[in-house]
């Protein structure tokens, strides 16, 4: 389903935009630090970023967080409605709340009061530590749920007259995470958070989160990402980015294919491909770069490369599959390099 597109300070996303990668600070909007790690993230390419807001005095540092960066600022509040509209009046380029836990339809209605007069969307949503009572005990844990939680959720701001609204539906299980976006896309079309919540760090973080997020992006669902990883969040910004360049939203960057070796391998690839990576790896422009291990499927495999190298006795590089060069192993990174620079002009 198309969903709807909403702005979020500089920013579009749904409606066919580009994907935004999101990032969550570890200080509040008042700690001196806040700004250095804003633009830490702004750097790495982070589209938008989150940041709890606790008291008034976080809600009142927004304004200068916005003097001082250039990246959409998403509030996250808890409890207090009248954080969230401090938040709105203080800059927050979106506010991110669940009207179930503000209070009253008082409170409910003063805050999108605000978020319609601001012009500020706001993002709602359900975890499975957030599932609505009655909805736990009649479908416990499970996509139904979630999703009718996060749209219990959205239809107390409809009836206030706000419809500029995100949603997210989140899980540590990847398949329940993936099951319940899956169920609120088949109902709705406002934009889609995707993310694995509390998914850990390393390489067990990455990986669930590459699968919970990049399935999703397969089936064209969702509109923003962020990855929950327990660690620096710069690393939850270039993982966000590599799902979007293995699942194909991203086609700006060097794409360096290699292949993982076998006895036919006479010489260190893997050395090569680190150079090689460590070469384009700020590049931000499509090229593909192939590094084969041996040339009986070397140029054949890799036809599609803009340019590859394949070991053996003698090293051959190719363009598109055509061998234009068949040089000796000492020679290699020379001849290869040459040829890469004008293939990166």
């Amino acid at each position: 389903m198309k969903t709807k597109k909403v702005k979020i300070g500089s920013i579009y996303i749904g409606g066919g935009e580009k994907i935004a990668v999101q990032s969550m600070i570890t200080t509040l909007p008042k700690n001196e630090n806040s700004i250095k790690e804003i633009l830490r993230l702004e750097k790495a390419g982070c589209d938008i970023v989150r940041f709890a807001v606790k008291d008034e005095l976080d809600a009142k540092a927004i304004k200068g967080l916005k003097e001082k960066t250039n990246i959409p600022l998403v509030a996250d509040i808890h409890f207090d409605y009248k954080l969230a509209i401090a938040s709105i009046e203080n800059g927050a380029d979106k506010i991110r709340i669940n009207p179930g836990n503000i209070g009253s339809d008082e409170k409910v209605k003063a805050v999108a009061s605000c978020l319609k007069e601001y012009g500020v969307p706001v993002r709602v949503g359900a975890n499975t530590g957030s599932i609505e009572k009655d909805f736990y005990a009649k479908y416990g844990s499970s996509a139904k749920a979630l999703g009718e939680s996060a749209l219990k959720n959205v239809k107390i701001l409809e009836k206030q007259g706000v419809n500029d609204i995100v949603i997210s539906v989140k899980a540590s299980s990847v398949p329940l995470m993936v099951e319940s976006a899956e169920y609120i896309n088949k109902r709705v079309n406002y934009p889609l958070h995707l993310g694995v919540t509390e998914a850990g760090g390393g390489e067990m973080g990455v990986i669930k989160n590459s699968i919970g997020i990049g399935s999703l992006l397969l089936k064209g669902i969702g509109d923003t990402i962020r990855v929950s990883l327990s660690g620096d969040t710069i690393d939850e910004v270039r993982t966000g980015k590599n799902i979007l360049r293995a699942v194909g939203l991203d086609k700006n960057f060097a794409d360096v294919i290699a292949c993982p070796t076998c006895g036919r391998c006479e010489w260190d690839l893997m050395e090569f491909y680190q150079k090689v990576e460590k070469r384009v790896k700020d590049i931000n422009k499509p090229i593909k770069i192939a590094v084969m291990g041996c040339v009986v499927n070397g140029p054949g495999e890799a036809k599609e490369a803009d340019i590859g190298i394949a070991g053996g006795e003698k090293c051959v590089i190719f363009k598109k599959g055509e061998i234009i060069k068949i040089v000796e192993k000492d020679k290699i990174e020379e001849e290869f390099f040459k040829e890469l620079e004008e293939c990166l002009k």
